[in-house]
């Protein structure tokens, strides 16, 4: 349990933190996306910071379970939202988001499963 749970939490880490990069440095891919789901631009390195916060967490809940639990939480509840608005105009391309929210959510199942609600 342990090894999957550390294994499944470092990959979240890592594709969290990768797309907060993405965010955060103005790459175009994420403005394109906020243009098509008619997010406005300055929303994008907030967005961005999300990411990046989760991916800390993640980090964060070795030492500290709680904050482990939160982020996953949080990043799952982005990952929904995320899905969402793709959904809403009509994009079809969830599949990235969809291996994002299962990240999200095995690593909080995890967590939970291995550190316990607290």
């Amino acid at each position: 349990m342990f090894a999957a749970y550390v294994t499944v939490t470092m990959l979240g880490a890592v594709f969290n933190g990768a797309a907060a990069v993405f965010y955060l440095i103005g790459h175009e891919y994420p403005k394109s996306q906020a243009d098509m789901k008619g997010v406005p631009r300055k929303w994008v390195p907030v967005l961005g910071m999300l990411l990046a916060a989760g991916a800390m967490g993640l980090l964060a809940g070795f030492a500290v379970p709680l904050l482990g639990t939160l982020a996953a939480s949080g990043l799952v509840l982005y990952f929904i939202g995320a899905i969402i608005a793709h959904l809403r105009v009509g994009s079809r391309d969830i599949v990235g988001g969809i291996v994002f929210l299962a990240t999200a959510a095995a690593a909080l199942a995890l967590g939970l499963g291995y550190h316990g609600p607290w």
